[in-house]
């Protein structure tokens, strides 16, 4: 083998003077993210739909001498996406990191008791919010030396479907991240990774994000008390996760060396190999955690 026949590596992406965009960038993962890559000398573009908490995060980020823009952005908006695309480049030239990141629950009760306005609204933000994301960006991470997208996904979306709407919307940013990686493959691209993560429980406020639902999308549907309770234990869960630092400092790690699923504990593992093993007898799928 030539010197010519070597190819170089790939610089990394996560490095001073470089770009980073994270939607869902007010609190929760997105903050903490926004936070890291601003430590690693970063500049941020922090996006979210909440004007007010975004405000105050990017002057928390930028107290410490980080450049940063927030952008209000409605992931679900392609236009939206696209002005955020065209904010970022406009401020900066470049982009060598996105993170779409936003994401909302939703009820956890019986499929076919769930409004179609509540589907709209969570597979727009949590599904159709991801594809936006990669739509405007992954032109603009092919152009650079080197780049990189990651989206959020959940430890909801690798193992038995549950948790309602949320729980499919979380699967299907699995399976789109995946697909994404084989078009990526296909094209011969290797100065662009793309990583899905795959959070368990994390110390947000992810549990009111109802806070922000749409005029439109009419009020949250009743919850039994069956519903009540799975939520409950939901939300407990996560103030005993991890912290939003922490996943940070995981998915830095990931994109450095090129992981594909991140997932942020190893206490989730043995239901993710039951799914494979589920799938391959012919089930069914046993629940992969109680949250009675």
């Amino acid at each position: 083998m030539s010197r010519n026949d070597i190819t170089p590596p790939v610089p990394d992406p996560v490095a001073p003077g470089r770009v980073a965009v994270v939607t869902g960038a007010a609190s929760g993962i997105g903050l903490g993210l926004a936070e890291r890559f601003a430590a690693e000398g970063m500049r941020v573009v922090l996006a979210d739909v909440e004007e007010p908490a975004l405000s105050k995060a990017a002057e928390r980020v930028a107290a410490n001498g980080a450049s940063v823009l927030p952008v209000v952005t409605d992931v679900a908006d392609r236009a939206a996406v696209g002005a955020l695309r065209d904010a970022a480049l406009s401020a900066y030239g470049a982009v060598h990191v996105v993170c779409n990141n936003a994401g909302v629950g939703g009820p956890h009760g019986p499929l076919w008791e769930c409004p179609p306005a509540e589907w709209d609204w969570v597979l727009g933000v949590n599904l159709e919010g991801v594809m936006n994301g990669v739509r405007a960006f992954m032109p603009v991470l092919l152009e650079q030396d080197t780049g990189h997208l990651l989206n959020t996904s959940s430890i909801f979306g690798v193992f038995a479907g549950t948790l309602g709407p949320y729980g499919v919307s979380k699967h299907a940013v699995t399976a789109l991240t995946e697909t994404l990686h084989f078009n990526l493959r296909s094209l011969g691209v290797s100065h662009v990774g793309v990583s899905v993560l795959c959070p368990g429980a994390v110390r947000t406020n992810f549990g009111t994000s109802a806070r922000n639902r749409p005029s439109w999308a009419g009020p949250p549907a009743v919850r039994d008390e069956a519903e009540r309770a799975s939520a409950e234990r939901f939300d407990q869960l996560s103030l005993l996760g991890a912290s939003p630092a922490d996943v940070a400092g995981l998915v830095v790690d990931g994109i450095r060396s090129r992981r594909f699923y991140i997932l942020t504990s190893d206490n989730r593992h043995e239901p993710v190999l039951r799914r494979g093993q589920e799938i391959v007898s012919g089930g069914p799928p046993e629940a992969p955690v109680s949250f009675v």
